[in-house]
């Protein structure tokens, strides 16, 4: 809780940041009703804590000062004192009542997601996020949009720096949304500090939270669980819009991803050039397989195979095929399958069948591609 309000969140963050609130030092207000009582949680026990603190360190330093043994004063001779032993037994107990009554009410409200109006399915896999809406037809990935430059020192850096994506999630305002959490790997945790929702996603559970926001704007989160070697670059981005664009949005996803399933379908009928493939696949390697086999192929010794000369991109074609779309139990190797169109599969294949030397020629079509996918 301590680290709430580090993390550049909420509306203010969209255009820019103050000096201010990038160093403030106390929670987040929030922009939902269960944030809102977090907040005065904390704050009522931020005061218990320092009326208790004053009172004690007020009296140890008033019997240092006026009891000490420069002025004469004589230590008190006594066995023990049963009015004492109840006094600090007693009072502390009604502090901690006092405490756990609101604490428990905010926590049973945190932890009750029924009757939602609007579900996501939040999967975590290293290192982005995928957001399935369960009530329409619709779901994507979301990465970090950070520009490399940036990241390595050659750009300054901008106002959301690692806080930022290609897709933001996008939910309805002043609609109870219910966030089904789980992972594809390993943990990780799917944190919205605006919301109050900070929950782990763990391989084959759902865990589950819930938000009502209540103003529209941007907010921003991050996994708070390290998950691997860029853990610090897999942002969390959710644009809370009225109920009438959020409509709007649905509907535009829903055509996009129409559209795009038609494409493929055509694509399967054709055969693209080596040119094209190979322009396309370089693209969509370098966004997602760069990172861990590095932009020239040649992998993190010890870490992550190289591709370069290996003997997968060389040899097996189907092996090839397989790793790609279903990754490789145990290892940081994920599957694509669900994450790339066929046309980037074939596209990125190919590219990596034939780059840094590799000079196989085989060309990977969509079509083969969906030959794989179901079995053939």
């Amino acid at each position: 809780m301590a680290m709430l309000g580090v993390f550049q969140s909420g509306t203010a963050f969209a255009e820019s940041v103050s000096d201010l609130d990038q160093y403030q030092l106390n929670m987040r207000r929030g922009v939902t009703d269960i944030s809102a009582e977090v907040y005065d949680l904390h704050m009522l026990m931020f005061i218990i804590c320092v009326v208790i603190a004053v009172g004690v360190f007020g009296a140890m330093f008033y019997s240092i000062l006026f009891h000490r043994k420069s002025r004469g004063a004589k230590p008190a001779n006594f066995h023990e004192s049963v009015k004492v032993e109840i006094a600090w037994t007693v009072i502390p107990f009604i502090i901690l009542i006092v405490m756990a009554i609101p604490a428990a009410k905010t926590l049973i409200a945190m932890e009750d997601a029924s009757e939602p109006e609007v579900t996501v399915l939040v999967t975590g896999s290293q290192w982005k996020w995928h957001y399935k809406y369960m009530d329409n037809d619709v779901e994507f990935y979301s990465r970090l949009a950070t520009q490399p430059d940036e990241i390595s020192g050659k750009l300054d850096k901008g106002v959301n720096y690692l806080l930022e994506v290609d897709q933001p999630l996008v939910i309805p305002t002043d609609k109870r949304v219910r966030f089904l959490i789980t992972s594809d790997d390993v943990i990780h945790s799917w944190w919205v500090p605006d919301f109050a929702v900070k929950q782990d996603a763990n391989p084959g559970f759902i865990n589950d939270a819930w938000a009502q926001v209540n103003e529209p704007g941007i907010y921003r989160g991050q996994c708070a669980e390290l998950c691997g070697k860029d853990h610090g670059f897999m942002p969390v981005v959710v644009i809370a819009k009225e109920p009438a664009e959020y409509d709007k949005w649905i509907g535009e996803r829903q055509a996009i991803q129409e559209k795009a399933k038609a494409e493929e379908q055509r694509l399967l009928a054709m055969n693209m050039s080596k040119d094209e493939l190979m322009s396309n696949g370089q693209k969509i390697y370098n966004s997602a397989c760069a990172a861990c086999h590095m932009p020239n192929g040649e992998g993190l010794p010890g870490v992550f195979p190289a591709l370069k000369g290996s003997d997968i991109a060389l040899n097996d074609m189907a092996a090839h095929i397989d790793i790609v779309l279903n990754g490789k139990s145990g290892t940081a190797m994920a599957a694509f399958a669900k994450q790339l169109t066929m046309s980037e599969l074939a596209a990125v294949i190919t590219y990596e069948r034939n780059a840094w030397g590799n000079d196989t020629g085989d060309l990977v079509q969509a079509k083969d591609i969906n030959a794989a996918l179901n079995g053939q």
